[in-house]
């Protein structure tokens, strides 16, 4: 498990540039996900409990944020080499299974994860419609259980960006497991 600090990327810092692979069968871009009043980049992985245990809310978040103008791109770039069940036809699967409506991209280098300072799954950066870093931080407080009725913390920070352009004060560290990185 790891646990980051918001501090790590500074906020109002410029989204990196990306271009991946989805498992919709078409490649994704900054500019192809980006939403007019904004954009969230989630990495995430299939076999992490943190993630499973919010998935659906993942999707219901998306959902909703897309009728907020903010896009959404969930990417995995853990190497599934040492954890099959993070293959891109794993991707393929999870995505289906749980109705993604926001792109699943792979990140087979992992230069994006790099970019983005991304270090545990799951690990959510909302940027503001200029593309500033503007929420680094966790989806909630539910940590491995699915727990219910919490306050929806990146939900509510990009609303915030959204509607008003400033980055919510409060922002709490993501939590999960570790990136599995490749073998040098």
């Amino acid at each position: 498990m790891a646990t980051l600090s918001p501090t790590d990327t500074p906020l109002g810092t410029p989204a990196p540039a990306f271009d991946l692979p989805g498992t919709d069968g078409n490649r994704h871009t900054l500019a192809s996900v980006s939403g007019p009043n904004g954009l969230v980049v989630m990495f995430i992985c299939n076999h992490c409990p943190y993630v499973q245990a919010v998935l659906d809310k993942i999707v219901r978040d998306a959902r909703d944020l897309a009728r907020e103008g903010v896009g959404v791109i969930a990417i995995s770039s853990n190497d599934p080499s040492d954890y099959p069940e993070d293959s891109f036809e794993q991707m393929k699967r999870v995505a289906k299974q749980h109705s993604f409506g926001f792109p699943y991209a792979f990140d087979e280098t992992q230069e994006v994860a790099r970019a983005y300072g991304a270090v545990c799954t799951p690990d959510f950066f909302g940027f503001d419609r200029d593309l500033r870093l503007a929420y680094r931080g966790r989806l909630d407080d539910s940590g491995r259980s699915p727990k219910e009725g919490n306050r929806r913390e990146l939900y509510e920070a990009m609303v915030q960006t959204a509607r008003t352009g400033k980055a919510p004060a409060e922002q709490h560290p993501a939590m999960g497991c570790s990136i599995k990185w490749k073998s040098a």
